[in-house]
This record gives structure tokens, C-alpha cells and sequence, in this order.
């Protein structure tokens, strides 16, 4: 019976919680602007991770690998975007 018991889905559901309960302290701690971008964004990526792996079921299959290398090249492209914008706007180059 312990094996129909969804406990990799509560787990995560919890840590889930826990990761927005962080995010959610950046705002009522009134931490400078460098501490509260970095917690939310190290909670943000480990959060997508969470979700990929835990509920979206990416490392249980056969081409988790390949599913992996997208999510890397997904997430190449986002900073290619973002610091190749951040160039052209604001640093004049």
C-alpha cells in the first residue's frame, strides 16, 4: 500500500511551499535590492527545476538526457536574450 502513496509529489508540493514562503520573506524582511534579487532568483530557478523534475516527471523516462540538454539550451538562449539586451540598451555597446 506505501507504494500508491504519492510521497514524491507531497514532498515536492511542500518544498514548493517552502521556496515561495522564501521569496515571500524578500519582501517583508526589507532586504537590499542585490540580497532580495539573488534569493528570489536562486529560489525561482530551483523552483522551475522542482517542477521539471517532480511534477513534470523530465528523469523518469528513457531521454531524460535529452530532455535535460533542451532545458539547458532553453535556459542558454534566455541569457543570451537577456545579457544581449542588457548590452544594447544599457551599456551603449
Amino acid at each position: 500500500m506505501s507504494e500508491l502513496f504519492p510521497r514524491k509529489q507531497i514532498m515536492g508540493f511542500v518544498f514548493s511551499l517552502v521556496l515561495t514562503a522564501a521569496a515571500l520573506a524578500v519582501y517583508f524582511l526589507d532586504l537590499t535590492f542585490a540580497q532580495g534579487i539573488t534569493v528570489l532568483l536562486i529560489t525561482a530557478f530551483v523552483q522551475a527545476l522542482l517542477q521539471l523534475v517532480v511534477f513534470m516527471h523530465a528523469g523518469e523516462t528513457e531521454d531524460k538526457w535529452i530532455i535535460y540538454g533542451k532545458v539547458y539550451f532553453m535556459i542558454g538562449i534566455a541569457l543570451v536574450t537577456i545579457f544581449g539586451t542588457l548590452l544594447i540598451f544599457l551599456w551603449d555597446m
